[in-house]
């Protein structure tokens, strides 16, 4: 079926193809900085928003504040005028392409909060000219493109796939991942008319080696809903077999290497703490929120979500157990050292990260729980975690290591020293393997 094509569509596609469009990227965090730097770097003008005016005037100096993007990669494109950065949302009516990147949390009662969606969309509504094209990249609910944001873009009387164009690509950043990078990940472009989905197909090709259209928005969302899900699902598994195994003292981590040389009908994953980061803890909730419409019930996502979240637990139980057996003591009034407050290796990023759980509840049994993370300096301010905030890691010292009770280990940084740990702590609850992976055979280590 042909697409018929307004004259404002064809303009704007010409401007794409021949990398003169206008990029704007809404939000300056883990998602929107790689894709703004990436557009940049492929010669495209962009403009970035974001309403923390340190982060623009960190972009516009040619700074970084997120470690694994390079200054070195936004100096040149700040110089040269390829990446400007601006907290005037006011300016959106400049950008071509808008591309949305702000959070999607949830409430407190595990529901979906889009008001950072909602009040970004009114915002370009503001401004929203004929021949723009508007693309949300945040993690949300299949629906949420059609039935929250095309309604208030319309409230002006411009029409979706008509005077403006609306799509939905789903993010796929891997915070530290040195694989795969944002220019190196394939994106899915989902629209519900065909102009709008040729033209985010046209915008993507400048930065990815391949760009995938899937017949709706919808689609797209449940895209990437899928993803996450599929890793929080066999997250769960392996946590869960990490108990059954333990009990039969067997090695997890020594049954997941195994199986994982099956070259078909397997894929690894690894237990820890809890699950983190800004997806995988989320997500779920997001499409078990919406199934509730269609009176669907995902039992095997919420049995999974559960057990996740009763990780902590365990956890906290082990190393209360242990002290107990090793020492004769429990919890109260103990030192205890939580070695890594990231979500994830090699990352400054905390968002929803299970080592914030774990010293509350450490905290809330009695125990002093003091941190350290070589990527991670302070904790800042977070809604979920208010008796965490602001508070500093502490340095590295052996000799100190050697006054905590235990050290619990949350994150498998690669830049600690796992033998001078091994060689100062009195206990090591390790929820990473690292000791194992790091080569050290320890009564002193014990796995959780």
């Amino acid at each position: 079926m042909s697409i018929e094509w307004p004259a404002h569509g064809l303009k704007l596609q010409a401007r794409i193809e021949g990398g003169t469009a206008i990029i704007g990227v809404i939000g300056m965090g883990y998602v929107g900085l790689p894709l703004a730097v990436a557009f940049g770097e492929a010669g495209c003008p962009v403009l970035a928003f974001d309403v923390d005016q340190a982060k623009i005037d960190a972009l516009e100096a040619g700074k970084s504040y997120i470690k694994h993007i390079d200054a070195a990669r936004i100096a040149p494109l700040a110089r040269n005028g390829k990446l400007k950065a601006t907290a005037d949302l006011g300016r959106l009516d400049e950008a071509d392409v808008v591309l949305i990147c702000v959070p999607t949390p949830l409430t407190r009662h595990l529901e979906p909060d889009l008001k950072y969606v909602e009040s970004t969309t009114r915002a370009i509504a503001k401004t929203l000219r004929r021949g723009q094209l508007v693309i949300l990249e945040s993690t949300t609910y299949p629906g949420t493109t059609a039935e929250v944001m095309q309604p208030i873009l319309e409230e002006g009387g411009l029409v979706a796939g008509k005077d403006f164009f609306l799509a939905y690509s789903p993010e796929r950043e891997d915070p530290g991942n040195p694989t795969y990078s944002t220019t190196k990940i394939p994106k899915v472009v989902g629209a519900d008319d065909g102009v709008s989905a040729t033209l985010a197909l046209s915008v993507y090709r400048h930065i990815v080696p391949q760009a995938i259209q899937v017949s709706s928005a919808a689609t797209a969302e449940a895209v990437k809903i899928t993803e996450n899900v599929f890793r929080a699902v066999n997250i769960a598994l392996v946590n869960e077999l990490k108990l059954i195994f333990t009990a039969m003292d067997i090695d997890v981590w020594e049954v997941i290497d195994a199986a994982k040389s099956k070259p078909f009908g397997f894929m690894p994953f690894y237990p820890g703490p809890g699950l983190g980061g800004h997806c995988i803890p989320i997500d779920p909730f997001y499409l078990t929120w919406k199934a509730r419409e269609y009176n669907q019930h995902t039992k095997f996502i919420e049995l999974a979500g559960q057990i996740n979240a009763d990780m902590p637990q365990h956890v906290v139980r082990v190393l209360a157990d242990t002290m107990d057996a090793r020492f004769g003591r429990g919890l109260r009034g103990a030192r205890i050292l939580v070695l890594g407050v990231a979500y994830k290796k090699n990352v400054e990023d905390i968002r929803e990260s299970p080592s914030l759980r774990l010293m509350e509840m450490i905290e809330a049994r009695g125990a002093i729980a003091d941190f350290h993370d070589p990527h991670v300096a302070q904790i800042d301010n977070t809604r979920e975690h208010p008796t965490l905030n602001f508070r500093h890691g502490v340095a590295w010292d052996e000799a100190e290591i050697a006054n905590y009770d235990a050290v619990l280990i949350a994150t498998d940084h690669d830049a600690v020293d796992y033998a001078g740990l091994a060689g100062a702590a009195k206990l090591i609850v390790d929820t990473r393997n690292a000791c194992g992976k790091a080569g050290i055979v320890s009564d002193k280590v014990v796995r959780a």
